[in-house]
């Protein structure tokens, strides 16, 4: 079983959002079968069976071994993954395009970031699992609190010329057998509690690229 799994398929995407087979995933991050996980979830075998066939087609469970009693085979079950991300991928139609109208200073916009990270590493994730290796990435998260609104613009504008300086040093245009290393900065109000005016005020770069 997997930390994190990536869904990138729209018909794995709309499984796992179903209410009722999230609860199943969810039950399953321990072995059962249908018969274990209705009694878990208070739900009837039949209708258990019924939406692990759906998970199971999908990839979102798998088989870890079936049991013999009597003249039943009891199949148990396990979720691949404690936990899911779907992939703006399984909406490719109407994914965000980071590349449309780009505002350091725009929410939206940091959002259209984030879900290019989260499609692009997902599918970086997805291929070093089929080919059992890792991928090389580092993320750095830390929370700070500023006094005035002036301190974290001095901040951010810090933290741009910083990062520019070193992309600057860093980058070799011409490296034969180099690899583009994509670098994502975001800095936003805590979600709880619940933002004040000014956090949403506009006089602070809220991403950097």
């Amino acid at each position: 079983m997997f930390d994190i799994a990536v869904i990138e398929d729209a018909a794995a995407a709309e499984a796992s959002l179903d209410p009722t087979r999230a609860r199943l995933l969810a039950a399953l991050a321990e072995p059962a079968s249908a018969t274990m996980l209705a009694a878990r979830v208070g739900l009837p075998r039949q209708k258990v069976n019924y939406h692990l066939r759906a998970l199971e087609q999908h990839g979102l469970v798998e088989l870890v071994e079936e049991r013999r009693k009597g003249n039943v085979t009891e199949r148990v079950m396990r979720a691949t993954a404690a936990s899911y991300v779907i992939s703006p991928t399984a909406l490719a139609a109407v994914r965000p395009d980071p590349s449309h109208a780009p505002d350091r200073l725009s929410a939206r916009w940091l959002l259209a970031l984030a879900a290019r990270l989260v499609q692009d590493v997902g599918s970086l994730v997805t291929g070093a699992d089929r080919a059992d290796k890792r991928v090389a990435t580092f993320a750095v998260d830390a929370t700070v609190r500023f006094a005035t609104a002036a301190d974290r613009a001095a901040f951010a504008n810090e933290l741009a010329a910083t990062i520019t300086s070193l992309v600057a040093r860093y980058h070799d245009e011409s490296t034969p057998g180099g690899r583009d290393h994509r670098v994502v900065l975001a800095l936003h109000p805590g979600a709880d509690p619940a933002p004040t005016s000014s956090d949403t005020d506009t006089d602070t770069p809220t991403e950097g690229h």
